[in-house]
């Protein structure tokens, strides 16, 4: 059965295997997933995955973003899922094509999770890039559009924000994984947050959310085992 922590995780958001080992071996009881960016993978490559492994059981979500032509991305994810992470984020902007051509050969289990929107994204730089009034105006219709590409294509899932959590669930389907990103505690936020489209660890659970991202709140904690068992609390109250 899923525990709280088991819907954390945690971006290892660093430029060292120092720094990474050392937060992979603070945290790995406590958080169910670690997510590796294309920070950390590109500087460190692929050996940080087994050097993480040897700490708990916390699994590995590899965010790469795969964002090309449709072969490369497909070389390029049956590349990544040799590996064996959980989840392997690839953009959904070339169309269903592009996604279902990666969904017929997954390698192993991992799955497909497909970006929507970034919750760096608002408004006022969706109209900046072109997008019609439809779109920059009503953020969520441009996420459905992606979510609904995507589970047409064949992916697990898709990364949203809590706010399009409950939408998405409602019109596609509760099997359809959604992963948040921009996760504040309350007692966490801070002004001139590049994330834009923020939400509390036990909304975003109660909107639906089947895991939640949760950085700075941790990283840069006194103490962020403490933090990731208050972010689990809160999630567990959530459940409730």
């Amino acid at each position: 059965m899923k525990k709280p922590k088991d819907y954390i995780i945690f971006p290892l958001d660093v430029d060292s295997y120092d720094k990474a080992m050392n937060l992979a071996e603070i945290l790995s009881d406590h958080i169910g997933l670690f997510k590796i960016g294309l920070e950390l993978f590109i500087s460190q490559g692929p050996r940080i995955i087994k050097s993480i492994r040897n700490f708990g059981d916390a699994g590995i979500f590899l965010d790469l973003k795969l964002h090309d032509i449709p072969a490369t991305v497909k070389r390029a994810f049956m590349a990544a899922g040799a590996y064996l992470p959980q989840f392997v984020t690839v953009y959904c902007d070339e169309g269903d094509a592009l996604l279902s051509d990666i969904a017929a050969d997954n390698p192993g289990n991992t799955k497909i999770l497909a970006v929507t929107v970034l919750t760096s994204m608002n408004q006022n730089k969706l109209k900046r890039l072109g997008y019609s009034r439809m779109y920059s105006e009503d953020i969520s219709a441009l996420v459905l559009l992606r979510a609904k590409m995507a589970k047409e294509a064949g992916c697990h899932g898709v990364i949203c924000s809590g706010h399009e959590v409950a939408m998405i669930k409602k019109e596609i389907g509760d099997d359809m994984i959604a992963v948040t990103p921009g996760i504040r505690p309350s007692w966490s936020l801070i002004n001139q947050d590049d994330q834009k489209r923020i939400m509390s660890p036990a909304d975003a659970v109660k909107n639906g959310a089947d895991y939640i991202v949760t950085g700075r709140p941790i990283r840069d904690a006194k103490a962020p085992a403490d933090a990731a068992k208050r972010i689990a609390e809160e999630i567990e109250k959530a459940l409730k």
